[in-house]
C-alpha cells in the first residue's frame, strides 16, 4: 500500500459544477480506503489552471494532480480555442514533468440551454468519481512501474 497526495486544482468559473466535481472526487477518494490526501485550490479560470498546476508540481507537495473546470459555448469567443489551449498546455506539462494529470476540464455542448445547467452538474458528479478511479489506477501503475524499474536496476 501506497500514501499519495493528490493536487485537485480547480476552476472557479462556473462554480456550482465544477464543485460538484470536484467533491465527488475527493469523496470516492477517501471512501476508497486507500492512503490518499487530496488538496484542492482555486483558480480564477481554466486559463490559469496550467500555469498554477506547473507550480503546484515544481513545489513537490503532490504525487498527482486533478484538473476541473467548464469551459463553456456562450458565442461571444472561440471555446474551442481556449479548451485546445489548456488541453496542450496540460499535455505537455505532465509529459515535461512525469507527474500524472487527470483530465476533468469539460466542454459541453449547448450548456446554457434551458435545463442543462442541472444535466451538466450532475454530469460533472459522474466524472468526478470517474476522475477518482482514474487517480487510483494511475496510483497502481506508478506503483508498478517503480517496481519494475527497481528490478531492472
Amino acid at each position: 500500500m501506497y500514501s499519495a497526495t493528490v493536487g485537485l486544482v480547480k476552476a472557479t468559473w462556473h462554480a456550482e459544477a465544477v464543485d460538484a466535481f470536484a467533491l465527488a472526487c475527493s469523496t470516492e477518494l477517501k471512501d476508497a480506503n486507500r492512503q490518499v490526501q487530496v488538496n484542492s485550490y482555486n483558480v480564477p479560470g481554466v486559463v490559469e489552471i496550467p500555469l498554477f498546476t506547473k507550480k503546484l508540481i515544481e513545489s513537490q507537495t503532490v504525487d498527482i494532480v486533478v484538473v476541473a473546470g467548464l469551459i463553456a459555448d456562450h458565442g461571444v469567443y472561440r471555446h474551442d480555442f481556449v479548451a485546445s489551449t489548456v488541453m496542450d498546455a496540460i499535455m505537455k506539462l505532465q509529459m515535461d514533468t512525469g507527474v500524472p494529470i487527470i483530465y476533468g476540464i469539460l466542454t459541453p455542448q449547448e450548456f446554457m440551454s434551458e435545463g442543462r445547467e442541472e444535466f451538466f452538474k450532475k454530469h460533472f458528479i459522474i466524472k468526478g468519481q470517474e476522475a477518482a478511479k482514474t487517480v487510483l489506477a494511475t496510483l497502481d501503475n506508478e506503483q508498478l512501474l517503480a517496481g519494475l524499474l527497481k528490478q531492472a536496476g
